[in-house]
């Protein structure tokens, strides 16, 4: 390739975007020129970087945007102090086969047990799967919609919350809602029911739910929402958070 269509070919690149292509189209064509390859295998060597550039990308800016307080990845999670936990459904979970079908899950235990990180660890994955997540404690969300209405922009921030392939509502009943909070909440999980997942995290039953929310009849038909074919995951092992706590004070 001569120089006049080597810099019109980086030219054109720059017009599409296409910067890993750019930085790796040198070195391509060297390769393709020692190994002979075809017109088909040199261009298919220089997609694939740019593709798995932007793959990559994207899984960074899903990651920001979820906006986790700390990344937990699965592999971090302890399994060995969770004796009662089901594994094989953790890691069918994995797979977000759950996001496509619209069902949420719920992690009820108390706290220190790994709700949280389990919840972050699965939201992770969804990332990686190309699936916009938002993580979000119950009490922030509880005030960003208070906040919005008061601002008059009640329907935006519904629709953006609304729109997410995933919502994880993390700290459920550690703080009982207002009656403006909770009926906004109750709003949006009546948006996304049978439509896109929500994932919670809380430390009460469902039989107390009524001490969050306070109406007993809006309760009621959140909690049939939310746990239609929902797979509930109860977290009835010791929390290792106490147990490492005592370990040190014991030494």
């Amino acid at each position: 390739m001569n120089a006049g269509m080597n810099a019109l070919l980086i030219e054109n690149l720059k017009k599409l975007r296409l910067s890993t292509m750019i930085r790796n189209l040198e070195s391509l064509i060297r390769q393709a020129k020692q190994e002979q390859l075809s017109y088909e295998e040199f261009l298919l060597n220089l997609s694939e970087a740019e593709v798995q550039t932007r793959q990559e990308n994207g899984r960074k800016r899903r990651l920001r945007e979820a906006k986790f307080p700390i990344l937990k990845p699965m592999e971090t999670f302890k399994f060995d102090a969770a004796p009662e936990l089901d594994v094989r459904l953790v890691k069918e979970l994995s797979n977000c086969d759950y996001v496509k079908k619209s069902r949420n899950i719920i992690f009820v235990g108390k706290s220190g047990t790994g709700k949280t990180h389990l919840a972050t660890a699965l939201g992770m994955e969804a990332c990686k799967q190309g699936i916009r997540a938002r993580f979000v404690t119950g009490c922030g969300l509880a005030n960003e919609l208070i906040e919005a209405r008061d601002e008059k922009l009640l329907g935006r921030v519904v629709k953006r919350y609304a729109g997410y392939g995933l919502l994880i509502i993390d700290e459920l009943g550690y703080v009982p809602f207002s009656k403006e909070g909770a009926q906004l909440i109750f709003q949006i999980l009546a948006e996304r029911h049978e439509r896109k997942p929500v994932m919670i995290t809380t430390n009460m039953g469902f039989g107390d739910w009524t001490q969050i929310f306070g109406d007993p009849s809006m309760t009621a038909a959140l909690l049939d929402r939310v746990t239609h074919k929902a797979h509930v995951i109860n977290c009835s092992w010791e929390s290792y958070r106490l147990k490492e706590t005592l370990k040190r004070h014991s030494k």
